[in-house]
């Protein structure tokens, strides 16, 4: 069980394989385990690395509030592609890990290779839309603090994650899932990588935000999972690692 420690924050992933790199970044209250259906089929061929954000499973969860932000969850993404050797890589993830995805490219775009984005959304342009999203994340922080790790319910991604602080999820709430500018949204007509954008046909507040990174970002490929909702990889896998699969031969 690798861990690289980052200004004092031990964080947690793991590889698997060989072969181009490929890191995987999970959503929010989900952990490095979300990708176990993937890691095997996609290592024939790549290093595959997943690991756990800052206040998720094995990671520590750091009590400083300021500790938790989009700015070091991408200074995590590239010390962990550091400590793995990895120059560059296909940087993909889902939900808060594919928002995050979308950020590493804006401050490092000479180390992503390509980008998979799983149902996922580009942020708001509109602050006021930016802000119901962000009372909803400060209200996640809340139920946490009153309830615990009861508080997030039995959904597919939480069934196997293994988180240990409910308050490292609060903190990671307040700084990592709340957005605070629209400079993730406004860069995707200046992505210059291969992408694929990816969503589960059920996944219903995010096939908007689906259409509109695939009509904003230069040759993106969009993929819809039948039967499959904001977990499509959970939900169907197979059908996710096809499309993954397909997109990766691509990329010669």
């Amino acid at each position: 069980m690798p861990y690289i420690e980052r200004d004092g924050v031990k964080l947690y992933y793991e590889v698997q394989g060989a072969g181009p790199a490929i890191l995987l970044s999970h959503g929010y209250s989900s952990t490095s385990q979300m990708w176990r259906g993937q890691a095997g089929p996609l290592s024939a061929g790549h290093k595959v690395i997943a690991w756990d954000m800052r206040g998720h499973g094995q990671s520590d969860s750091p009590g400083d509030q300021t500790l938790y932000s989009e700015a070091h969850t991408v200074a995590d993404m590239a010390a962990i592609l550091d400590a793995c050797g990895a120059d560059d890589a296909v940087i993909g993830g889902l939900s808060l890990g594919g928002y995050m995805s979308m950020a590493f490219h804006v401050a490092h775009p000479t180390r992503t290779r390509a980008l998979m984005l799983f149902d996922t959304g580009p942020g708001y342009k509109n602050p006021r839309a930016r802000e119901g999203w962000n009372e909803t994340a400060f209200k996640r922080a809340e139920r946490l603090e009153d309830r615990g790790l009861d508080a997030l319910g039995s959904g597919a991604e939480v069934r196997i994650a293994q988180h240990r602080s409910a308050a490292g999820l609060a903190n990671a709430a307040r700084g990592m899932l709340a957005q605070f500018d629209s400079r993730i949204i406004e860069s995707l007509e200046h992505i210059a990588v291969p992408t694929l954008v990816l969503v589960g046909a059920n996944d219903a507040p995010f096939l908007g935000a689906t259409d509109y990174m695939t009509a904003k970002i230069p040759g993106a490929r969009r993929v819809t999972i039948p039967d499959a909702g904001h977990s499509a990889n959970i939900d169907q896998p197979e059908a996710f690692n096809e499309a993954v699969l397909a997109f990766l031969a691509s990329l010669g």
